[in-house]
């Protein structure tokens, strides 16, 4: 491996607690000849000490914009607004390949300094399968909000808690009436955590997959009490929910959570929403007769801190050992230069000796 220097970032959202490397994992890269300074953070759930400890260098929130140029910037959500021109390479969930809002405003921002971004949603293997991903905890998080809300027992704002905390609160009272619950994409990362939620509340979800989508029984949907959507699309699929849908005079369906949160995108599979919802307010009303509960928040993983950044942080070391190398980093220049071309931006100025023309090919 090439000499390699990782700058890991303050998370510009408040509510962002999560990191992409933690303390012992950042101790091994930094045995490994990687470079690693680290952020301070006044919210990241690992104190600064640790990577102090761990033999990284510190340096002040937001001191990226002015690291050396051949560091590598990562993170995990969106980017402050400045500056207008992105210079480094930076790894983080970029949100910017399916047409989301903002997506082309991002992607003229690392054309105009040529910058390069690495989206890890698109940190995949040969078979397209995420390499590292929070998507357990994300369908975690959101069954059990949901179910907690349908019992009318979700406080807000919502704060971090452990899933053992989680677990004791989602346990089922004397009193609680019974109720069906769904899982569309329930074979998936999210699915399995929405399913394993569902279990700890004592409800049996029912669980549809690709069989199920592919012809999709709307009737049968809107017969559950609760429903959670683990679906990522990347093709067009028809809508899950439609506004007629929520308007069906025998709809049971009353909370509802979208994990995924593609709102804005053309491929949204719940175009019956048009914002996400939050930590302070994490619940929205679509409809009142008969109620219709929604939650989409776009970093449920935050709040559950600990657990889901050792997870992610575990499947992630080793290929940031690999940086730089064909492969799964290849396959995320390829979608970055495809997506800025699908733009109409000229490509970044790449670093020199990163990658070389004709290693990969587009995909």
């Amino acid at each position: 491996m090439s000499e390699l220097h990782l700058w890991l970032r303050h998370e510009a959202r408040t509510t962002e607690r999560r990191t992409p490397i933690v303390p012992d994992d950042a101790r091994r890269l930094v045995g490994n000849g990687v470079e690693l300074t680290v952020e301070e953070s006044p919210q990241r759930v690992f104190p600064i000490e640790e990577y102090e400890a761990a033999g990284c260098r510190v340096a002040p929130a937001g001191s990226w914009v002015t690291a050396p140029r051949d560091a590598v910037v990562l993170g995990l959500k969106e980017l402050p607004a400045g500056p207008a021109e992105l210079t480094h390479r930076h790894i983080l969930f970029g949100h910017a390949y399916k047409g989301q809002p903002g997506a082309a405003g991002l992607l003229r921002r690392f054309a105009a300094g040529g910058g390069t971004l690495f989206d890890l949603e698109y940190l995949v293997d040969d078979t397209g399968r995420r390499l590292a991903a929070f998507g357990f905890w994300a369908g975690y998080l959101g069954a059990a909000l949901a179910v907690l809300q349908h019992r009318g027992r979700l406080r807000a704002p919502l704060t971090p808690t452990t899933k053992e905390e989680l677990d004791e609160i989602l346990k089922p009272a004397a009193d609680d009436a019974e109720f069906t619950g769904l899982v569309i994409g329930a074979l998936g990362r999210s699915g399995r955590g929405a399913r394993v939620a569902f279990t700890a509340a004592g409800v049996d979800p029912t669980c549809w997959d690709l069989a199920e989508t592919r012809d999709l029984d709307r009737h049968a949907l809107l017969e559950h009490d609760v429903m959670v959507n683990a679906v990522l699309a990347t093709t067009p699929v028809p809508p899950f929910l439609r506004q007629q849908d929520l308007d069906t005079p025998d709809r049971r369906l009353r909370t509802l959570c979208d994990v995924t949160c593609d709102v804005g995108s053309p491929l949204n599979v719940l175009p019956v929403y048009d914002d996400t919802t939050d930590w302070d307010e994490p619940v929205r009303r679509l409809r009142a007769a008969p109620p219709l509960d929604l939650i989409a928040i776009d970093n449920l993983p935050s709040l559950l801190p600990l657990e889901s950044s050792a997870d992610f942080s575990a499947a992630l070391y080793p290929h940031l050992l690999d940086f730089g190398v064909a492969g799964p980093w290849g396959r995320c220049l390829d979608r970055f230069r495809q997506a800025c071309r699908e733009h109409g931006l000229a490509e970044g100025e790449f670093h020199e000796g990163e990658f070389h023309e004709g290693e990969f090919h587009d995909h």
